[in-house]
């Protein structure tokens, strides 16, 4: 018995062990220090369910129940500050149910802070966590917090949370001026290695917000992170920072299928049990020949396995499809976001009749081209189907932007 009291002891500390928070977040670091920045402001908060401290309570009610802090405005990104809004509905202006404080919306009739949304605001605080993807909104949306805040004189503090791809890993080509838009507001890579505190110090300093314009920017560091981290290192709890992105790891695979889930044609696991790691469509006749063609090219740190299910909703709901399921095998080796074009590249091969690029989708290349941050990729691609066409138009970018974002990096 007592042999056995011992184990139990052991592995729950391993199991502690293994989950102990190493990362402290700007929340945290904000309670640290009693919210001294905060002290004597009128402050508004852009956040959504991701923001909260390590014991999961919302910076809402965190900063709320500070009996030094006035918390008097809450704005809403993509999906509302509760994440009560299904991806792409439009969130509109409330009373937050518990708080009672007014909620502005960022994503619908405008997606930057108006004046009259600012008045006697003055400092905006944003807490969201981001995944490391371009085109994923909240960034956007912290860019656009800033340009506001620079027009109307009022102070942004970001409270940094960490990328979950790490801070080394960046690939893709920089967003071209004809291309800005929601999904792709900035000159970056399509991932871009930042931590949101990051990215705001290099568009501030860099001159890349509107007209140039910079806000009275502070960054409430994490303590911790390191570059190399990914998530599950961190320590942290990780929540939901969308309907899609139900776990850590869902933020590697975000990458790897989400350029191409603009088109229609085939299932990306979203609507399914594992989104964004799947390619399938009922008209792949053999998932099996798909997959071993895939792990011929020999890609590094990913393999692929066939695989068949029927999506609850979405694309082919309720249809047995067929495709492979992408498996990240080495993480730090993987090239994430250029994957799905080798899928691209060995359809066109088996079933050239199936192509997902032909007047059928004619209408979706606009999105397309917004995400992917230019139309040369597109237009490279397609005239041969072939990933090596487009390499250089991926990778070129990333070197310059290593350098150039250098002198704002916060952590090694």
């Amino acid at each position: 018995m007592k042999r056995q009291i011992l184990i139990m002891i052991g592995i729950a500390f391993f199991i502690s062990g293994v989950s102990a928070q190493k990362v402290k977040t700007g929340i945290e670091q904000l309670k640290k220090e009693h919210f001294k920045s905060l002290e004597g402001k009128r402050v508004g908060l852009i956040t959504n369910p991701t923001g909260v401290d390590a014991d999961l309570r919302s910076t809402i009610d965190i900063l709320f129940e500070a009996p030094n802090v006035q918390l008097v405005a809450l704005y809403a990104p993509e999906h509302g500050v509760r994440g009560d809004i299904y991806a792409g509905d439009k969130v509109t202006d409330e009373n937050d149910p518990t708080t009672g404080l007014p909620v502005f919306s960022l994503y619908g009739k405008t997606r930057k802070p108006s004046p009259e949304m600012l008045e006697g605001i003055d400092v905006l605080v944003y807490d969201i966590q981001d995944i490391g993807s371009r085109s994923y909104t909240f960034i956007s949306t912290l860019g656009l917090a800033m340009e506001a805040a620079a027009e109307n004189n009022i102070e942004l503090v970001v409270l940094d949370r960490p990328n979950p791809l790490g801070g080394k890993k960046m690939e893709g080509a920089v967003t071209k001026p004809e291309f800005v838009s929601f999904v792709s507001q900035y000159p970056i890579p399509y991932i871009h290695g930042l931590t949101c505190g990051e990215l705001a110090n290099y568009l501030n300093n860099e001159g890349l917000l509107a007209n140039g314009v910079k806000c009275k920017l502070s960054v409430v560091k994490m303590k911790g992170w390191k570059r190399d981290m990914n998530f599950q290192a961190t320590g942290l709890p990780w929540v939901p920072s969308s309907p899609h992105i139900p776990h850590a790891e869902t933020a590697y695979f975000y990458p790897i299928s989400g350029i191409v889930g603009e088109l229609s044609g085939f299932s990306i696991g979203v609507g399914y049990t594992m989104p964004f790691e799947l390619f399938a469509a009922p008209w792949i006749e053999s998932a099996e020949l798909l997959a071993k063609n895939l792990n011929d090219l020999h890609l590094p740190g990913i393999v692929f396995r066939p695989i068949h299910y029927k999506p609850y909703y979405s694309h082919f709901k309720s249809e047995t499809v067929h495709g492979v399921h992408v498996h990240i095998i080495d993480y730090r080796k993987a090239p994430l976001s250029i994957v799905q074009f080798y899928v691209l590249q060995e359809l066109h091969k088996l079933y050239p009749d199936q192509n997902l690029f032909d007047e059928k989708n004619e209408k979706r290349f606009n999105m397309f081209d917004k995400v992917c941050g230019t139309d040369e990729i597109r237009m490279e691609f397609t005239k041969r189907f072939l990933v090596e066409d487009i390499l250089p138009l991926w990778n070129d970018d990333v070197k310059p932007f290593q350098q150039r974002v250098k002198p704002y990096l916060i952590y090694r």
